[in-house]
C-alpha cells in the first residue's frame, strides 16, 4: 500500500535544473524524505503498537470488555504518534509554507514571507536540549518580528545520519519555492 506521506516525489531526485518540478502545485508536498531517525522511531511505535494490539486481543479474550477497549484505545494513540512522527516536517506548496509540528501546525501564506534563508548557527540535536553547530533554514514573517524555531536543521530527525547535501538540496528547495512565490 502506497503511503503519499512517507516519501518526497522522486521528481526532487531527478530534476537538477528544475527548481519546482510539480505540476500540481496547489497540493501541499514535503519537498524532502524522512529521515531515517524519524522513520525508525515511528517503526518502533508501530511495532509497540503491534504487541498493544495483541494484548488488547488476548485482554478481550479472557476479561472485560472495558478493560479491552482501554488497550485498543492506548494502541490507537500510538498508531496517530508514529502517524502524526511521519507527517512532521516542511510541506510547501503554492498557497505556502506549511511548519508541521508533533502537536502543532503553523501555516504562512507566501505573501507574510520576508525571507527563507539558511544559517549557521547552534542547532538543537534530534530536538532534544543538546546544542551542536549545524546549519538551520529559517522564517522570517511580515509584520512578526517573533522568534520562530528553524523549519529544518541539519541535526533534526530528517537530516541527521544523511550526507550534508541532503540538507542543501531540501533547503535550497524551500528557498526556491519563496523566490517564486514571493515574488509572483
Amino acid at each position: 500500500m502506497p503511503l503519499p506521506f512517507l516519501t518526497a516525489d522522486r521528481a526532487f531526485d531527478t530534476a537538477d535544473d528544475v527548481a519546482l518540478p510539480y505540476d500540481d502545485r496547489d497540493r501541499w508536498r514535503r519537498p524532502y524524505r524522512p529521515g531515517p531517525w524519524r522513520v525508525g522511531a515511528s517503526a518502533l511505535l508501530l511495532l509497540l503498537a503491534s504487541f498493544v494490539l495483541f494484548a488488547g486481543v488476548i485482554i478481550a479474550a479472557t476479561a472485560t470488555p472495558a478493560s479491552a477497549g482501554t488497550v485498543f484505545a492506548i494502541a490507537l494513540v500510538v498508531v496517530a504518534c508514529a502517524l502524526r512522527l511521519l507527517r512532521m516536517g516542511v510541506w510547501v506548496s503554492a498557497r505556502g509554507l506549511r511548519h508541521v509540528g508533533f502537536v502543532s501546525t503553523r501555516t504562512t501564506a507566501w505573501g507574510d514571507v520576508v525571507a527563507v534563508r539558511t544559517v549557521q548557527q547552534p542547532v538543537r540535536w534530534l530536538g532534544l536540549p543538546r546544542t551542536v553547530q549545524g546549519q538551520a533554514l529559517v522564517l522570517a514573517r511580515r509584520g512578526r518580528p517573533d522568534e520562530l524555531p528553524p523549519l529544518l536543521t541539519s541535526h533534526n530527525a530528517d537530516f541527521l545520519g544523511r550526507d550534508q547535501l541532503a540538507f542543501d538540496r531540501a533547503a535550497d528547495t524551500v528557498e526556491a519555492w519563496a523566490a517564486e512565490y514571493r515574488s509572483g
